[in-house]
């Protein structure tokens, strides 16, 4: 018999997500987590892009964030080290969010415990097997050794994951063994930290902004301020060439016996790429995590493929890329949110067929762009006179809008577009992301944000289109029908999954749709519940 739905292997953050999105549609996971405790390891700074608004989708923005108001894409950001501006258009979904990965975690931690989840710290997965029937699962834990079984696994469990290397799931990639990186968390010192505004005075550079690169032919230095004189700083030299189809090895820690202290190295590594002293000491007690960790290479490199039977990948467990740009939560997270959803229509009883070989066929090909634009952003960064006439001619061609435009959608993911398998033209909305429209209901103002907290599909009648509403009735207890309006409307009616994506709309304006919508609601959300009484044309 089974444990539970779904085993959750790993407790960072992708891994804390889904388990709070499989609770949200009534899913119950069991989250496997082979530390005792959260890693106060310096990791992640922060969230950049899509997944800014995948958290106010769910109604997370106002605890991350400390907000109460919508998120504000970034009028300023950059690529492989190069200036773009975005101030100046609409429509720019390249949004950041600083906070440390552990502050993270210890949210979502809070959030799951609220949906009642269950975490099991200490507990590290030693054996999986699996049949036709579910997952069954070996644990060590504190007490000793025993087994779970589920209908499903998900491996979160970061880029040297046990889970992918026991489904027999290849990783091919490279490894990048051209520098060497050090990171810590530490503080920096007067007068080259600016008081108040999180700025860097350095000597013969000038003034530095934070959540920037500073790339010299030595390497490149980068920085930003979580808390006022608590700096988390990032330095790579450059050294050897990559190594192509290297095999994907841990990252060693810290040598223990060392001349200097670890601040004092990562002082030394920025003095060497700056050319010049950034004073800097261990945080005070109580701000931050230990302070340096070392960085040997950059592993890229992406799962050939995302399941195995039973058994998904989400996040570092499928992909590895830099960090240049802040790429890894962003895709890793989405996958969690796309994946979650179809999980549960299965584990509820009506996923249509074929829907969990979507989460693949969506999130690798993202992945690959996401790799893509990784390497391409180390290149630039890269030491040598060719390097450096390669970013003069990036910067002339980032004078123009419109290139800047296709950059920040690539980094923010706003290029995504799912193939939403429908039968003649579509709407141009149908496999993007739902923006979020101020809406006018019978309660009052809302948001789209607002109305996607509880993770279930959403017929949106901004029109008042009665047959919509009716052809939808068949799926009311797993669709949600909202009728409201809005100005400039985009579409009569809007179908949107679970995770923010448009499955189907309607043309203003038009008439007729309702077979096509019924069509589409098949297609994402199974057989209507009155399938037994349609005919064998209705079904097809």
């Amino acid at each position: 018999m089974k444990t539970t739905d779904v085993v959750i292997v790993g407790g960072g953050p992708n891994g804390l997500l889904m388990a709070c999105e499989l609770a949200l549609a009534g899913v119950r996971p069991i989250v496997l987590e082979r530390l005792p405790e959260r890693s106060a390891s310096p990791k992640a700074n922060g969230l950049v892009g899509r997944v800014v608004q995948v958290l106010d989708y769910r109604g997370l923005y106002e605890r991350f964030s400390r907000s109460t108001e919508p998120p504000t894409p970034a009028p300023y950001f950059q690529f492989g080290a190069l200036f773009l501006d975005m101030s100046a258009w609409d429509g720019n979904a390249l949004y950041t969010l600083p906070l440390p990965q552990y502050r993270m975690e210890e949210l979502l931690e809070q959030r799951a415990h609220e949906l009642g989840v269950e975490i099991r710290r200490g507990h590290e997965v030693t054996a999986l097997s699996q049949d036709a029937e579910g997952v069954t699962v070996d644990v060590r834990g504190p007490d000793g050794s025993y087994r779970l079984t589920a209908g499903f696994l998900v491996g979160a469990d970061g880029g040297h994951s046990g889970v992918r290397k026991q489904a027999g799931i290849g990783f091919p990639g490279i490894t990048d063994k051209s520098f060497v990186g050090l990171s810590g968390q530490v503080t920096i010192h007067p007068p080259v930290a600016v008081p108040g505004t999180g700025e860097l005075e350095v000597p013969g550079l000038g003034r530095l902004r934070p959540a920037t690169f500073t790339r010299t032919e030595n390497g490149v230095f980068s920085y930003g301020m979580f808390q006022p004189g608590v700096y988390r700083v990032a330095v790579f030299e450059w050294n050897r060439p990559p190594v192509e189809d290297r095999a994907f090895t841990p990252v060693e820690p810290p040598a223990k016996d060392r001349a200097f202290t670890p601040v004092e190295d990562l002082r030394e590594a920025v003095n060497r790429v700056l050319g010049a002293d950034v004073p800097m000491s261990d945080p005070a007690d109580g701000q931050g995590p230990p302070p340096v960790r070392d960085t040997d290479g950059i592993n890229s490199r992406l799962a050939d493929r995302y399941r195995q039977g039973r058994v998904f990948l989400v996040g570092d467990a499928a992909h590895v890329q830099s960090g240049v740009g802040g790429p890894g939560l962003n895709l890793g997270m989405q996958d969690v949110i796309n994946l979650a959803w179809k999980l549960a229509a299965d584990v509820n009883g009506w996923a249509p067929e074929g829907l969990l070989d979507t989460y693949q066929s969506e999130r690798r090909p993202a992945a690959e762009r996401v790799i893509m634009n990784s390497r391409a952003q180390t290149a630039l960064l890269s030491p040598g006179p060719n390097i450096t006439a390669l970013r003069e001619v990036f910067t002339e061609l980032l004078g123009d809008q419109s290139n800047v435009r296709r950059i920040s959608d690539l980094m923010s993911g706003a290029d995504v577009r799912y193939d939403m398998r429908s039968d003649g033209p579509a709407h141009p909305m149908t496999g993007g992301w739902m923006p979020d429209l101020a809406l006018s209901i019978e309660n009052g103002p809302t948001r789209v944000a607002d109305l996607m907290h509880a993770a279930r599909p959403i017929l949106l009648n901004l029109a008042g289109r009665a047959d919509l509403v009716e052809a939808a009735s068949d799926w009311a207890d797993r669709v949600d029908v909202v009728t409201a309006t809005c100005e400039d409307r985009p579409a009569d009616a809007v179908l949107i999954r679970p995770d923010g994506y448009v499955a189907w709309a309607a043309a203003p304006g038009t008439s007729g749709g309702a077979d096509a919508l019924r069509q589409a609601l098949r297609t994402w959300f199974g057989l209507p519940v009155q399938a037994t009484s349609l005919t064998g044309a209705d079904l097809h």
